[in-house]
């Protein structure tokens, strides 16, 4: 089947207190987006990329692509929504083939490998979902709002959800084809609600979203020591 990957970048940079949109800020002198399709890029030339925007950044991501002189081939913009579930499903509805595999990913996640990505993909042909994550290594609890109690949780079996998740395009649309609920949190959560089993598998720490000035301090480090940390549990 053919290989997608769907890029959502639709981040104002509101908690990273800029004015600049978070994907388009530099890290290493290149903005954060385009490092994130980098390494998609770096695992195959053959994927179709479809980077989705609000449509009021398009013009200015073409002028950081002359900029930089970035232009990947495989690459196509589609228009996003006003959600991210939006967004997503129009990502999904752009794709015209009848068969694919689809990784969607955060455009703030450029630390993603080409391992994790392989791996990814591997699973999501054998059994239709793979959605990456990593084990909490802090204490966990669960808040009962309604009866204002907490109760500790075992951290081994909580994780932490991180992207790409890989889903075949029929699982996809079916999933999709919903009307937006607010209990959509990431894509798993669309597909899971369709009645299709989520399958799990071992992410990276290193994979951070970066949408904080702590997370943007914390993504120069990775660049510049990124061959002297060790990023153990």
């Amino acid at each position: 089947m053919d290989e997608y990957a769907v890029i959502v970048a639709g981040g104002s940079g509101s908690r990273m207190s800029s004015n600049l949109p978070k994907q388009f800020i530099e890290i290493g002198r290149l903005p954060i987006l385009m490092r994130t399709i980098n390494q998609f890029i770096k695992y195959s030339t053959s994927i179709n990329i479809l980077l989705v925007l609000p449509e009021n950044q398009i013009e200015f991501w073409l002028q950081l692509c002359i900029k930089h002189s970035f232009y990947p081939d495989r690459l196509s913009i589609v228009k996003g929504g006003n959600t991210r579930f939006q967004s997503c499903r129009n990502g999904i509805n752009s794709i015209l083939v009848p068969n694919a595999l689809v990784a969607i990913h955060d455009g703030v996640r450029p630390f993603i490998s080409t391992e994790i990505i392989k791996k990814g993909f591997e699973l999501s042909a054998q059994k239709a979902t793979a959605v990456c994550c990593v084990v909490s290594k802090d204490s966990t609890r669960y808040l009962d709002v309604e009866r204002e109690t907490n109760t500790a949780l075992d951290r081994n079996r909580v994780r932490l959800v991180q992207t790409p998740q890989i889903f075949q395009l029929n699982i996809l649309k079916k999933a999709y084809s919903v009307a937006e609920n607010e209990s959509f949190t990431d894509d798993a959560s669309v597909v899971e609600l369709a009645g299709f089993p989520i399958n799990l598998f071992e992410g990276d720490y290193k994979n951070i979203k970066i949408t904080t000035q702590e997370d943007l301090a914390l993504a120069e480090i990775f660049l510049t020591h990124s061959n002297q940390i060790d990023f153990e549990k």
